[in-house]
């Protein structure tokens, strides 16, 4: 299979990844060669000829400071926020499939009332530039078409679900099929660096299911070999 994305002359992807584990399987497969090391979060690191990336720890907080803080109009025409992800209930994408993004929605940002979680959108104060979730670009969704995956939205939490009721309610309220905690944190910064028509797109990589963590179901290292897999198929 040919690279995927675009290719973008004069400018690269800038590729945003959370944690060591997935830097480990996405890097070399970027760069093309075994010998990447690990490097300082926060720091931008050319990969090859198309790919910068940075290693920006996890949670929305350090996706977004990072992205935004090295995301350069200059040099990268649009970011892809990849890594691995938990599997919601009613989609339930398979341990190693991968999920393109439609859409990364903010989760669980808002007020929790008694019947249920009013969003910061709804309530005047949206957390994206488009709302509660941010768009992938169509352009995006289309060179990834040759991609066996599952298309559809991918919520971006603070507090991964952990029980049967908040895996439930997460995947009903977004009608996402899986969960992360970065994606929807590296659009926002993307859109309001680069501009509202920014090139964005967040591809994942399941690893796990949700809810009761007791019960919950890990394939860790098949999910990391996918993503690698993935990241060549860029």
């Amino acid at each position: 299979m040919s690279a995927l994305l675009p290719d973008t002359p004069n400018r690269k992807w800038l590729v945003v990844i959370a944690a060591p584990k997935e830097w480990q399987a996405i890097a070399p497969a970027l760069a093309q060669r075994a010998d990447t090391p690990l490097p300082p979060e926060w720091s931008l690191i050319n990969l090859a000829a198309r790919f910068d990336a940075v290693l920006s720890g996890v949670g929305k907080a350090n996706a977004a400071g990072a992205t935004a803080r090295l995301l350069d109009p200059a040099r990268h025409a649009g970011v892809v926020s990849l890594g691995i992800a938990g599997a919601l209930p009613g989609a339930d994408p398979a341990p190693g499939s991968t999920v393109i993004a439609t859409s990364s929605v903010m989760g669980d940002e808002g007020v929790r009332a008694p019947d249920g979680l009013i969003s910061l959108a709804s309530l005047n104060f949206p957390p994206t530039p488009e709302g509660d979730a941010i768009a992938a670009s169509p352009h995006l969704l289309k060179a990834l078409a040759p991609l066996t995956a599952m298309r559809a939205p991918v919520a971006t939490v603070s507090n991964c679900s952990g029980t049967d009721a908040l895996a439930r309610e997460l995947a009903r309220r977004t009608g996402a099929a899986a969960e992360a905690m970065e994606g929807a944190a590296v659009g926002a910064s993307t859109r309001r660096v680069l501009g509202p028509d920014a090139p964005f797109i967040e591809l994942r990589v399941i690893s796990n299911t949700t809810g009761d963590r007791a019960r919950q179901r890990w394939d860790l290292p098949r999910a990391l070999l996918a993503l690698a897999d993935l990241a060549r198929a860029l």
